[in-house]
């Protein structure tokens, strides 16, 4: 019950984080920030949509029992583009920070979707 418990407190964050960003990435212009930051990764602006739709995509496949699997590995590798992209401009301190981001998705392939008996 307890890994069902930590599994469940897992997804939820999971969740709300890929629709936050991918929700903030589709109104990148609002924030210059984001858009300096993503410049900066070599992001054209044509693929922040692309980006964008894919964590929403995410967000979505994490909801869902049978995809739950397949979500996980799209967030994680796209966690490990985003330490890419950082990697290749010198930016360590970013790829530093998305290492707890990168274990957060594979701990729940680990301990799979809550609640589901197998």
């Amino acid at each position: 019950m307890v890994k069902s418990i930590i599994s469940l407190v897992l997804l939820a964050v999971s969740v709300f984080l890929a629709f936050k960003h991918g929700w903030d990435t589709f109104n990148y212009k609002k924030n210059p920030e984001a858009m300096k930051m993503m410049a900066d990764l070599g992001i054209t602006e044509t693929m922040i949509p692309i980006f964008a739709g894919l964590t929403l995509l995410v967000g979505v496949l994490l909801l869902i029992p049978k995809t739950f699997f397949l979500g996980n590995m799209l967030n994680a590798i796209s966690i490990v583009i985003i330490m890419e992209l950082a990697m290749r401009i010198g930016n360590f301190k970013m790829v530093l920070m998305e290492i707890p981001f990168l274990i957060m998705p594979l701990v729940l392939i680990w301990l799979k979707y809550p609640f589901l008996e197998n």
